[in-house]
């Protein structure tokens, strides 16, 4: 069964909930994710689909690895 990834949350509150998530995202390409000091501010405002956009990388290829990781996105447009 895969985990449930609430898209629609912060990432701050993400990583709060499943620290795997911060490495998942690291290997995206969101290496500022595993410095503390921005996870805790813009991480708090920031949701996938947010910074997907700013960082210009598809939301299908975000959500390829994490289904290859075993989550689920939920509250997407696809839901």
């Amino acid at each position: 069964m895969n985990k449930k990834l609430d898209i629609t949350k912060s990432v701050y509150e993400l990583c709060r909930e499943d620290k795997d998530i911060i490495g998942i995202m690291k290997t995206l390409g969101f290496e500022q994710i595993a410095d503390p000091a921005m996870l805790n501010t813009v991480g708090r405002f920031m949701t996938v689909p947010k910074g997907a956009v700013l960082k210009k990388i598809s939301m299908d290829v975000i959500k390829r690895v994490f289904d290859e990781k075993g989550y689920e996105f939920i509250n997407g447009k696809d839901d």
